[in-house]
């Protein structure tokens, strides 16, 4: 796939809009990365934009990684038991995804964006357990969320931040600023193994992955400020996450609705 010097250029801004939207929320990257390569970049196959977009995800959110891990934010044991969990579920999602009509995956994708941000809202004023941990205990809770996050972040080519963020704060009960910085390890955990299941079949546009980056490099410390200042406002950061989710579910339901019509 061969695209115009203006279509890297839009990347690039594209980018920058992702990764300050992982570093504010550790979710939403793929939520906009998808439609932007879609409809912005003007990638014509929506497998591609998904593949693609799958590795550029994956290599920003650990790059805000490095950010929050630096803040304290990170609850590591968590994170990983996530993602562990969470990678199996993505190998299989990311399989099945291929084999289904892509613009009805956008349009099926979006429905799913709508529920998660009304769940986010309704649970917008919980402020969390701060000293929240994964323990024996709870690891079957935490590893059954990662595995059903895992699917749906594979067969829709996401991160699955937006799913992560509300599924270790339904299972741990963690604030949502320590939700949003323990994410990214499974995001870009999920992302890289939908990313490298798209490529074996030849859906990754690598140049195009490479500008979405470098500017999501920039975004996403400008993110990570902006997420610092907001979680100080109780419900703030979890109000602009779901505003964010609805707003881009309704114009991919609009664009996408031809394919069941």
């Amino acid at each position: 796939m061969t695209l115009e010097p203006i279509q890297y250029l839009l990347g690039s801004i594209s980018g920058a809009l992702v990764g300050f939207t992982l570093g504010l929320v550790g979710g939403g990257g793929s939520i906009l990365a998808v439609p932007l390569m879609v409809y912005l970049v003007g990638v014509p196959s929506a497998h591609m934009a998904i593949g693609t977009s799958a590795f550029a995800v994956a290599a920003n959110a650990a790059t805000g990684l490095i950010g929050h891990a630096r803040a304290g934010t990170v609850k590591w044991r968590c994170g990983g038991m996530y993602a562990a969990a969470g990678i199996v579920g993505a190998l299989a999602g990311s399989t099945a995804g291929k084999a289904f009509d892509g613009t009805r995956l956008l349009f099926l994708f979006a429905l799913v964006m709508v529920l998660v941000g009304i769940v986010m809202l309704r649970g917008r004023k919980a402020e969390g357990i701060p000293g929240a941990q994964c323990s024996r205990e709870n690891a079957p809770k935490v590893m059954g969320f990662g595995l059903v996050t895992g699917l749906f972040s594979g067969f829709f080519g996401i991160g699955g931040g937006f799913l992560i963020v509300p599924g270790l704060i339904g299972s741990t009960r963690m604030p949502m600023l320590n939700a949003v910085g323990t994410s990214l390890v499974a995001v870009a955990a999920f992302g890289l193994t939908t990313a490298l299941n798209y490529a074996f079949s030849g859906l990754v546009d690598w140049p195009l992955a490479g500008v979405f980056i470098a500017g999501g490099i920039v975004g996403g410390l400008v993110g990570l400020a902006a997420a610092r200042r907001l979680s100080e406002s109780r419900g703030a950061l979890t109000t602009v996450f779901a505003v964010l989710i609805f707003v881009v579910a309704a114009y991919m339901l609009w664009k996408s609705s031809g394919a069941f019509l």
